[in-house]
């Protein structure tokens, strides 16, 4: 009899644990996204949110010059010389 009593109760608490996770699973998530959140606007600044007011709609901004290479512009690469091995 206390064989059946043990199972019943674990079987029971698993019901209601399983219950009560899809029950608070949406409500935790919530708070678990709007903490990351707050964690990311804490390190960013606010940064993503605030649009640069002097760019206008359209146009495009580049960010940083190109590279000045030191090889003329029609070097295709290094010859590599290979030899035949019988």
């Amino acid at each position: 009899m206390g064989l059946l009593k043990t199972i019943f109760f674990i079987l029971i608490i698993y019901y209601a644990l399983k219950f009560l996770t899809k029950l608070l699973a949406p409500f935790l998530m919530k708070r678990v996204a709007d903490t990351i959140q707050k964690k990311a606007e804490e390190q960013f600044g606010g940064q993503a949110q605030q649009p640069k007011s002097n760019i206008k709609e359209g146009e495009t901004i580049i960010d940083k010059a190109p590279r000045n290479t030191t090889q003329g512009k029609n070097s295709v690469g290094e010859y590599v010389d290979f030899e035949e091995i019988e």
